[in-house]
């Protein structure tokens, strides 16, 4: 059974950049799709960004051009890189296997992503 420890979140301004880590263990996560997704107040949890073993990437139009997710095999870790953050990108952000959708049907503490003058 793979867990996800997500970390790296924060209180950020409009414009700013935070970075998130997924910890992931297991001897699997190498030939595991990762994605990240998000949950804001009162709406559903949304897929924000893909990536596969090989390291194709996929992204919500929403975040195209401000996104870049990433991994690091050896480390068992994914990252999401985010830049330009808006109001909009405030939300709780979790990890889990998969590229379209989540493999695991348990969750992670998450990390609260708060964007705000």
């Amino acid at each position: 059974q793979v867990q996800f420890v997500e970390s790296g979140g924060g209180l950020v301004q409009p414009g700013g950049s935070l970075r998130l880590s997924c910890a992931a263990s297991g001897s699997v996560f190498s030939i595991l799709s990762m994605a990240w997704y998000r949950q804001a107040p009162g709406k559903k949890r949304e897929l924000v960004a893909a990536i596969t073993s090989a390291g194709s990437t996929n992204y919500a139009d929403s975040v195209k051009g401000r996104f870049t997710i990433s991994r690091d095999n050896a480390k068992n870790t994914v990252y999401l890189q985010m830049n330009s953050l808006k109001p909009e990108d405030t939300a709780v952000y979790y990890c889990n296997a998969g590229f379209t959708g989540p493999i695991y049907n348990y969750w992670g503490q998450g990390t609260q992503v708060t964007v705000s003058s």
